[in-house]
């Protein structure tokens, strides 16, 4: 299993957690009236400017604007004045558009049943609650039709979780790097004398 030594490159460099996501909107007053009013984010800044950067001429006036999202971070929207949604940038439906996606963390179940009570009496469709493993999530869309998630913890990370990602994607890029893969039993095979060969590395030796 190859890892980087990020330690080698940069020593004691390390990221200090999300500052913000950021993506367009062209339904101004739904996204305010969604994220401030509904949600409670207070709005925490706002930049208006003109049009800049490499496509400057072409580039639209805009506000971008940020919302407290808790924990020192924010969500933060571009709206471009004066322009329309493009079709290539039209948000998709289905399960793959539902990858890409904001989620909060909560610490308990009843947090996340008051929240599921809370968007549906704002009138905001709300899934049921599904557990994944470790986590237990909502899901809802804002009026942009932007996926969203509500998460609580259903135990705390730990050290063999690490392992096991690593594992798991050694043996997908080792399937990728083969030509390709289509199943997840194949992955599963791979995977199986990965975890064989960490298993003899970690045995006590004698």
């Amino acid at each position: 299993m190859t890892t980087l030594d990020t330690e080698q490159l940069a020593p004691g460099l390390v990221l200090g957690g999300v500052d913000h996501t950021a993506r367009p909107t062209w339904k101004l007053r739904e996204t305010v009236e969604f994220y401030r009013d509904k949600l409670g984010l207070p709005l925490v800044h706002a930049i208006t400017a003109k049009g800049w950067g490499r496509e400057k001429e072409e580039h639209a006036d805009f506000i971008h604007f940020f919302f407290d999202a808790g924990n020192g971070s924010t969500i933060a929207f571009f709206h471009y004045i004066g322009t329309d949604q493009p079709p290539e940038m039209a948000v998709p439906r289905g399960y793959m558009a539902m990858a890409s996606h904001t989620a909060w963390r909560v610490e308990t179940e009843a947090e996340l049943l008051a929240w599921q009570n809370r968007l549906e009496d704002a009138g905001i469709r709300v899934s049921q609650s599904v557990r994944h493993e470790i986590l237990e999530s909502i899901y809802f869309r804002d009026p942009n039709h932007y996926p969203l998630e509500i998460t609580r913890p259903l135990r705390a990370v730990e050290r063999i979780d690490g392992i096991d990602a690593e594992l798991t994607i050694d043996a997908a890029l080792a399937l990728a790097d083969a030509g390709g893969w289509t199943t997840i039993e194949q992955l599963w095979r791979i995977k199986a004398d990965r975890v064989a060969d960490h298993q003899r590395r970690e045995a006590p030796a004698g």
